[in-house]
């Protein structure tokens, strides 16, 4: 594509590195629109406090409708389930690590009663869940904000994309498999967005789609969607690619752990497989009544 585009994103020096990267993949050619949104002027109350998925997006989305940029980049984590009207999300690129990080110590050295900090409910729940002993902080900032904090607490989790990303990780980083701490929604990918009439644009985003990792996401956001987008309690979710289809290992757990639903399903199509592993945590596995218990 010759013409600049204009990428809107948050101001951090993630949501940058992001945008550059998109940015690169298209050839170089445009300029960053820098949009300020709900999560970055409220950087101390708890994210699941300010509407959880949704509030580091909706204003850099807002700026695509506007006409004030063409096409916005997103951590795909931080995108909620449903497409936005006049939008499309366009491109999937390469995924990056998925799984979640402890910094400061491994799950198997943290004390007894260590203190562990994070800004989210689906980390603490699975860690509780491992760890009974363990007791937990807020923890809310960019990413280099968050690893200099590392030092009041025994660790701190993060994502570990988000650490490849900056080149951050070192000898304190301990990434945790998925089977002890399963992944947000679509963790480690990026989600393009541009307006759904802008053909141009769609065309030039389709030619650096990563195929397996669009069909990974498409079925971790299925999963969500099937919960009905805005669940508040804590999920999770992992899709691997095959040339058979699509492996998808979902969960549902309470808010303090006492009870975490798992299930792997398996389909050639994507959405079928996000949306059967929903079903079977909703109506064979008690998850339901885990959901109803949320406030």
């Amino acid at each position: 594509m010759t013409r600049p585009l204009r990428v809107a994103t948050r101001g951090s020096v993630l949501a940058r590195w992001q945008a550059d990267r998109v940015l690169a993949l298209l050839g170089g050619v445009g300029e960053l629109v820098i949009v300020t949104t709900t999560g970055d002027r409220d950087a101390q109350a708890p994210i699941h406090t300010l509407g959880g998925r949704g509030v580091f997006v909706k204003e850099v989305q807002e700026a695509v409708l506007a006409g004030d940029a063409d096409l916005a980049v997103h951590s795909a984590k931080d995108l909620p389930s449903g497409e936005l009207p006049g939008l499309v999300l366009a491109c999937v690129p390469e995924r990056a690590d998925p799984r979640d990080a402890l910094v400061g110590a491994s799950l198997e050295t943290l004390p007894t009663g260590a203190r562990v900090a994070t800004g989210s409910v689906r980390r603490r729940a699975q860690l509780a869940h491992r760890r009974p002993d363990l007791t937990f902080a807020e923890l809310r900032g960019n990413v280099p904000t968050r690893l200099r904090r590392a030092e009041e607490f025994d660790a701190v989790v993060i994502a570990a994309a988000a650490l490849d990303r900056l080149h951050l990780a070192d000898d304190r980083v301990h990434r945790l498999d998925p089977s002890e701490l399963l992944p947000q929604v679509a963790q480690g990918a990026l989600a393009v967005e541009c307006r759904a009439d802008d053909e141009a644009t769609i065309a030039a985003l389709s030619g650096v789609e990563d195929r397996d990792a669009r069909r990974a996401v498409d079925a971790e956001r299925a999963f969500l969607a099937e919960l009905g987008g805005g669940c508040d309690v804590p999920v999770g979710a992992l899709a691997t690619v095959e040339p058979s289809g699509v492996t998808l290992t979902a969960l549902i757990a309470s808010l303090d752990g006492r009870v975490v639903l798992r299930t792997t399903t398996r389909d050639p199509d994507p959405v079928r497989a996000g949306r059967e592993a929903a079903r079977v945590l909703l109506d064979d596995r008690g998850g339901r009544a885990v959901l109803g218990d949320a406030p």
